[in-house]
């Protein structure tokens, strides 16, 4: 178990429209202006957007894996540890991520894989 780093960041890339923007200490994702990921290298983690009903849901299955991160517009973000996921389970969360920011027209023309 456990996602490397490069693994995610291709799973970002695999989405459509991604924009990208590097700071100093973290990497911003977002699509048509909308931010739906972070990730910090220094921790191995990423912050992703998911419904506020979603976000305690997986903070209080497995604490070890996700922790809340912040809630903002009706919508609660997690951070999760690369280290503590599984590939299949990051990347619908990942892909859930994007599409609660991206434009429903969209989100149809990519539907999940």
């Amino acid at each position: 178990m456990g996602v490397p780093s490069g693994q995610f960041l291709r799973m970002v890339d695999e989405l459509a429209e991604v924009e990208q923007a590097d700071s100093s200490n973290y990497t911003s994702f977002s699509v048509r202006g909308k931010g739906f990921g972070y990730y910090w290298p220094r921790t191995e983690t990423v912050g992703l957007k998911q419904t506020l009903s979603e976000q305690v849901a997986l903070v209080a299955e497995r604490p070890e894996v996700f922790e809340v991160q912040f809630t903002a517009g009706g919508y609660g973000w997690v951070v999760v540890h690369l280290a503590k996921i599984d590939a299949d389970e990051l990347a619908e969360l990942v892909y859930e991520a994007w599409r609660l920011s991206a434009p429903e027209a969209l989100v149809e023309e990519h539907p999940l894989p």
